[in-house]
């Protein structure tokens, strides 16, 4: 036998080899990889197939000649919509929101979650997740719903004790002003406390020895907290931060469209209101998919934007 052929069948050993451990491997685990089958599926189903659809912002697409014989237009769609007087309008709604997000939401979960840490009572710490958690499950349409009738000028709570102390009350509900701290309370009332599990779960990791040898350095608690806890926390804080970089421009379709009025529309107008009003209700869908890509581009370009920033300040990032 050859050299040449004698190296080709060591190859041919070592793959059918490692073949045969990868298969071990799944085997042994192999209701494990059974229990991600549905969650591939629902990957491929609706967030991969779909990308093909983009094409069509690249079209003048017809439901009737379908993707084949629509006719392709280039970078229209994308031309018509910067140029509209909407554009900057929208830019300016859905950046003041996303912003308003990052600042005045996103630190809220990482506060409870320290100050859930420090309660020794597993009681109240249980019953205050509890409390915390249960507004998640709601649906955005229940929590508007809720603020209608906390806000309402005819018979709300809110008004009413408002009316009593300055004898007059406030439209809150329809007044461009209130428009954004309504949302942000809204948001923080029903995602606040669901927030904090990641944050929680990351403390559960942190080595109690730390905290030890900490107080036996004479440290306080406000010092343990910023040079134990909030170091041990600041990669999980940084890939979250990054991650909700990569969704600025998804401000939450059914929580605004359900806000959104006559009175209050020139500041609650976002990308997401405008691709359902251009694409579902008049009927545009190769203009709406296009502003659609855009945001989705632009969420894109944030995430890697802000993951090199990471690793240059020397965290891991996501990718």
């Amino acid at each position: 036998m050859s050299k040449g052929t004698a190296a080709s069948v060591q190859v041919r050993k070592e793959a059918c080899l490692k073949v045969k451990k990868l298969y071990a491997a799944i085997s042994k685990d192999r209701w494990m990889y059974m229990m991600l089958v549905p969650g591939l599926f629902y990957f491929l189903i609706f967030k991969y197939l779909p990308i093909g659809g983009l094409a069509i912002a690249f079209q003048n697409y017809q439901p009737f000649l379908g993707f084949a014989e629509s006719k392709w237009v280039g970078f229209h769609h994308f031309n018509r919509f910067f140029n509209e007087s909407d554009f900057w309008l929208l830019l300016k709604n859905t950046t003041v929101i996303g912003v308003s997000n990052i600042v005045f939401f996103f630190p809220l979960p990482i506060i409870l979650a320290l100050m859930l840490n420090e309660v020794k009572f597993v009681v109240f710490k249980r019953f205050v997740q509890t409390v915390t958690y249960l507004p998640h499950f709601m649906s955005w349409v229940v929590v508007v719903s809720i603020s209608y009738i906390l806000f309402t000028t005819e018979g709300g709570v809110v008004n009413d004790v408002i009316a009593s102390i300055w004898g007059q009350k406030l439209n809150i509900l329809a007044s461009p002003d209130w428009f954004l701290p309504l949302y942000i309370g809204q948001v923080i009332w029903k995602e606040c406390g669901w927030g904090t599990i990641i944050f929680l779960a990351a403390l559960t990791s942190i080595d109690p020895e730390q905290y030890e040898a900490a107080r036996i350095d004479g440290a306080k608690r406000l010092q343990q907290l910023w040079y134990i806890t909030l170091p041990m926390l600041r990669s999980t804080i940084v890939i979250l931060l990054i991650l909700r970089l990569g969704s600025f421009f998804e401000t939450g379709f059914e929580h605004i469209y359900n806000m959104q009025n006559a009175l209050n529309r020139n500041v609650s107008e976002v990308f997401d209101t405008y691709v359902y009003m251009v694409g579902i209700t008049q009927g545009s869908l190769s203009y709406s998919t296009a502003v659609g890509m855009f945001t989705s581009i632009v969420g894109l370009v944030l995430v890697y934007i802000s993951n090199r920033i990471s690793k240059k300040l020397g965290e891991e990032g996501i990718f």
